[in-house]
């Protein structure tokens, strides 16, 4: 396969300067306020976004070393394959997150519902359209039995680190 080589568009910046004790989840962020410091060369591609109440962010896990192919979760005790869940410690360190959108100044984006470290290196920003983003007809396997399981109480840990 060939080689991909992606190049953030800016840093996003946030109250979390270590892994514990982090919300896992932007539903377990509310009130957590950020702000997306996007290298101005890419202000341009700012133009309309400000009508959009939630934006979906594309980011690095900069801090996460290595990979593995089978974790234990934050939402669970028993290991499953990394695919089948939204854990860090991924072969590439990809992350996403679908943040409120409260302001645009410049360069500056400031967001609320942030679940990321500080420093995060920001890869791409999407608009959330929620027709197209949502589905209602869902299977959710393994996570069938914790679906009740309130994600707005847990909190990381250094198990991705």
């Amino acid at each position: 396969m060939k080689e991909i080589t992606i190049k953030p568009i800016g840093v996003i910046h946030t109250p979390f300067v270590e892994i514990n004790n982090m919300p896992i989840q932007p539903l377990a962020a509310e009130g957590v306020k950020g702000v997306i410091e996007l290298d101005e060369s890419f202000v341009d591609g700012l133009k309309d976004l400000n009508g959009f109440s939630h934006i979906t962010l594309i980011y690095q896990f900069h801090k996460v070393d290595g990979y593995k192919l089978q974790v234990v979760p934050f939402m669970d005790t028993e290991p499953h394959g990394i695919f089948a869940t939204k854990a860090p410690k991924r072969p590439n360190a990809i992350g996403i997150s679908t943040v409120k959108l409260m302001s645009i100044k410049n360069n500056l984006i400031e967001i609320e519902q942030i679940d990321v470290l500080d420093g995060t290196p920001l890869i791409d920003i999407k608009p959330f359209y929620p027709r197209y983003d949502n589905r209602e007809d869902v299977q959710i396997g393994w996570l069938e039995k914790n679906k009740n399981l309130s994600v707005e109480k847990l909190r990381s840990d250094e198990r991705f680190k």
